[in-house]
């Protein structure tokens, strides 16, 4: 499969806590957990946003082995703290573990994985935009968020 450069993702109610993340022709369900109103039948969006890091990470470890011929099979870690006001992800840790990996590779493969595309994002955050539609189809004025 050829890579998007560009795409959509979509974002569906289902009740309650409940919404479907639709991208492309995969659904990822997000919900809250029962201590907070949810039925838990999926990850807080908070938690998809760090896996999302940890597996654009394990993906570029991954390519990384493969173009060395080293042995596949790298595993990462990401333990996160929220921050408050605002409310955001304050902290990331994330730990490779890539057992096939030479001493004298670490530097060159700790290069690699820590410029993975959703990392560069959040060092050099994208421009955001939002528009608020009603049942009427108005659209506010775009209000740029960054």
């Amino acid at each position: 499969m050829k890579q998007n450069r560009n795409g959509m993702v979509k974002i569906t109610w289902h009740g309650g806590g409940r919404f479907d993340v639709q991208i492309r022709r995969h659904t990822i369900r997000v919900d809250q957990p029962t201590d907070f109103g949810g039925g838990d039948t999926g990850p807080v969006p908070v938690e998809l946003f760090v896996g999302s890091l940890a597996a654009c990470v394990a993906h570029r470890a991954e390519r990384y082995l493969h173009r060395c011929e080293l042995p596949a099979g790298v595993t990462v870690t990401a333990h996160y703290d929220m921050g408050l006001r605002p409310a955001r992800v304050g902290r990331i840790d994330l730990v490779v573990d890539a057992p096939g990996l030479p001493e004298g590779l670490r530097e060159s493969f700790t290069t690699v994985v820590e410029h993975s595309a959703v990392h560069n994002s959040l060092r050099l955050p994208p421009e955001i935009t939002l528009q608020v539609r009603t049942e009427e189809g108005s659209v506010m004025e775009a209000i740029e968020t960054t």
